[in-house]
């Protein structure tokens, strides 16, 4: 969950601590929503590009005996992940703008694209998406938020490993200007050593909250064939998934 918000000191030096601030147990539902989306793909998801890859909490649901390759612009966050998906190929990169030179039956942006807060950058993720699905492939959108489902609020959660370490943070999400792209989600995260010593983070970050008619627009005008699913909420507010399919007949870019 990092592109391109990978200054944000969360998917920096904090990396590390990713596993407890957001445990990979927490991401079950939306996989499984995911996977639905792949099992029902013709022919079948073998290959898999996760653009904006993260931790690679999701990518630990969807590997099996798929090819799967992750992509993120935090060097941190891809040492996160290989630790979880060792069998994974992983490449940093933005997802806006890396070409990996070839196609996949499934192309996943999930919450990553969060950190997109203007529709020039959305279109250019949603353009790339495009460029590595094949023809007759899906690729699969998770955001956390549409400008329609927003609900301003607050959360917590967090976890441990066992061995000492624990980690918690709270949020409060606002929209400053319902009549812009973007609302400001403030954390505040506490870092528990196995010595004991506790750090307190606070860091504010910039999410995007784009109009499912933006979303919509903008799949349907690189080519996608787009279709509009439900995604589990968390806690207050609904979520969508948008799905695009590549046509058959389209040639290889």
């Amino acid at each position: 969950m990092t592109e391109p918000g990978d200054s944000y000191r969360l998917y920096r030096e904090l990396a590390g601590w990713w596993p407890l601030i957001s445990p990979p147990g927490e991401y079950a539902g939306d996989a499984a929503v995911i996977e639905r989306e792949f099992a029902a793909a013709r022919p079948a998801v073998r290959t898999v590009l996760d653009l904006g890859s993260g931790g690679g909490h999701v990518a630990r649901y969807l590997s099996g005996d798929r090819s799967v390759t992750l992509v993120d612009i935090s060097a941190e966050m891809l040492a996160v992940s290989r630790e979880l998906n060792p069998g994974c190929l992983h490449v940093q990169g933005d997802m806006r703008t890396i070409r990996l030179g070839r196609v996949y039956d499934a192309v996943l942006v999930h919450d990553a694209v969060d950190y997109v807060t203007n529709q020039d950058d959305l279109g250019l993720v949603i353009g790339n998406a495009y460029a590595h699905c094949r023809p007759g492939g899906i690729a699969v959108f998770a955001p956390d938020h549409t400008a329609e489902t927003f609900r301003p609020g607050s959360g917590a959660g967090g976890g441990h490993d066992g061995n000492g370490r624990q980690a918690s943070f709270t949020e409060r999400t606002t929209d400053p200007d319902p009549g812009d792209d973007w609302i400001l989600a403030e954390y505040e995260f506490t870092l528990r050593d196995a010595d004991g010593t506790v750090t307190v983070v606070p860091e504010a970050h910039r999410l995007g909250s784009f109009q499912r008619a933006t979303w919509l627009r903008l799949l349907t005008s690189v080519g996608f064939i787009t279709a509009v699913r439900r995604l589990p909420g968390h806690g207050r507010s609904p979520r969508v998934l948008f799905v695009g399919r590549r046509p058959l007949a389209d040639a290889v870019e």
